[in-house]
């Protein structure tokens, strides 16, 4: 499967990084939930996610798309093992969508939360600050099947 320019998948880790540029809007969106949902799918094994949403420029969404894309993604993980889901940023208008994000998947095996600093995103993923900060090359998923 190959990924977008704005995602990455290490598998080593288990750990989607999806970093998007310019303007986060429903598109923008509508992209990375199929790349989470066609991952899922084939590998059937869970992964965390981290969004670096320091490189968007603006975010064009509303509530309503944001809390029926929560809740679809409640009920299209439910069931499913625990993941962590970090979303780092520091826009004012990001963090508000994030924290209604976080409150609408709460119960859920998805563990939403917003971070503005690198470090404790790193830490509360477990996985080495590098590995959230520099571009992997090449970092696509392979299909193994």
């Amino acid at each position: 499967m190959k990924l977008p320019p704005d995602v990455e998948f290490h598998e080593d880790i288990r750990l989607l990084i999806y970093r998007p540029r310019g303007v986060i809007d429903e598109a923008a969106i509508k992209e990375i939930v199929s790349v989470l949902e066609d991952l899922e799918a084939k590998l059937q094994k869970p992964f965390n996610r981290f969004s670096d949403t320091l490189g968007a420029d603006e975010v064009e969404l509303n509530f309503k798309y944001v809390i029926q894309v929560s809740l679809c993604r409640r009920l299209a993980y439910a069931g499913h093992p625990p993941v962590k889901s970090a979303i780092l940023a520091t826009d004012s208008t990001m963090i508000h969508y994030a924290r209604l994000h976080a409150l609408l998947t709460q119960g859920s095996p998805i563990n939403v939360r917003i971070f503005q600093d690198r470090q404790e995103t790193a830490d509360w993923l477990n996985v080495p600050i590098e590995r959230l900060t520099a571009k992997a090359k090449g970092s696509s998923y392979i299909d193994r099947s």
